[in-house]
């Protein structure tokens, strides 16, 4: 895109917000004449005093067309709202980023996006729910877009990657300031299997407000989001609320009513987000045909003389405390070593997966041996 520099070079000045680029586009025609301008002409369009010293100092210090060359040197590109390939469902919202800086790229078929978020602090439970989800997502042709943070998003990336679909992460830093730091390989992989995507220049720090800003992104860019496991106070409730405010869609994956990390969703199904056991009830939301048999997300499985395959440690202990009597779930719990959240979600797990009953007051057994 022809100016394209002096794009990256403005993004560099926190103070212009989108609104402001408005702005200066309407003012100057391009952002090429805008840099150029006289300090005169921007007080004249009416921009506070400090944000025409912000300009006057980044015009003073900065080479537009360095800070392009720097962003191709670190193996990336950047979109303005007016490259064709910029995201069109992005550009609808409210207050799109005027500039995307990207590794990897977009597609068309990204358009058909589901955003998966959830907590930090995923419980077996979460996490399995969000890999059966996600393939299901994958298999039905559906982009993953998650925000690259350790519990929950990191295993719909990740799935996404395994199942052979499109995955695209909205960072709330500079491309080269990646947070996690441990995240830095999975993000290699996604650009090469998607996009790693944020509205902030190289070089600019993770700072804690810029998350919940870099939200409205990941919902910006979907058809609708699906909370897998969240606490009432927690950053995917700010996607949420961005979602609401777009008019995106809201799913939610209910659990353990012991478990704090699903009481975030659980409060969503309470006012209205719509209820997901299986990849069929997003589907049907959006009004799209399935084009592949999934099977559900809770679907029991009939008792036999096999036990399935555990899942993970917690679920083999779990399991093993139980043997063949009818247990507490205090007891499980001493007997593991293992704290309560996690026996109840691990239990929850074992139950949905036609391993574990629940024989009534909190007492359980292995399914093949409760009758």
């Amino acid at each position: 895109m022809e100016g394209l520099a002096y794009w990256v070079a403005f993004a560099r000045i926190p103070s212009l917000t989108p609104a402001r680029f408005r702005l200066l586009e309407r003012a100057f025609g391009t952002l090429e004449e805008a840099w150029r301008a006289p300090a005169r002409q921007w007080h004249a369009l009416g921009l506070e005093p400090s944000v025409v010293n912000a300009i006057l100092q980044a015009r003073a210090r900065l080479d537009p067309f360095q800070e392009l060359e720097a962003l191709h040197r670190w193996g990336a590109t950047a979109l303005t709202w007016h490259d064709p390939a910029y995201p069109p469902r992005l550009r609808e919202i409210t207050n799109p980023p005027p500039i995307l800086f990207l590794q990897g790229d977009l597609r068309p078929q990204d358009e058909k996006a589901i955003a998966i978020v959830g907590t930090r602090q995923a419980t077996p439970y979460g996490l399995e729910a969000c890999q059966r989800l996600t393939r299901a997502l994958v298999q039905e042709g559906f982009t993953i877009v998650s925000g690259l943070a350790q519990g929950i998003d990191a295993r719909a990336h990740q799935t996404a990657l395994e199942a052979g679909g499109r995955t695209l992460a909205v960072v709330a830093g500079g491309l080269d300031r990646l947070y996690p730091h441990q995240h830095r390989p999975l993000a290699r992989r996604i650009a090469q299997q998607g996009a790693v995507l944020t509205e902030y220049p190289l070089g600019t720090r993770p700072e804690p407000f810029q998350f919940p800003r870099r939200n409205r992104i990941l919902s910006g860019l979907a058809l609708g989001v699906l909370v897998v496991e969240a606490p009432v106070e927690s950053g995917a409730m700010s996607t949420v609320r961005w979602a609401l405010d777009q008019g995106r869609e809201v799913f939610a994956v209910p659990g353990p009513i012991t478990s704090p990390a699903s009481a975030g969703t659980n409060r969503l199904i309470q006012e209205g987000a719509k209820l997901v056991m299986e990849v069929q009830d997003i589907l049907e939301e959006l009004r799209i045909e399935a084009r592949a048999v999934q099977p559900p997300l809770l679907e029991a499985s009939a008792p036999s003389s096999t036990p399935q395959a555990p899942i993970g440690e917690e679920a083999s202990a779990l399991l093993s405390a139980l043997g063949s009597e009818t247990v507490h779930i205090d007891d499980l719990r001493r007997r593991t070593g293992l704290p309560m959240p996690v026996v109840s979600a691990t239990l929850t797990l074992l139950e949905v997966n036609g391993l574990v009953r629940q024989v009534g007051g909190m007492h359980f057994a292995r399914a093949d041996t409760a009758r």
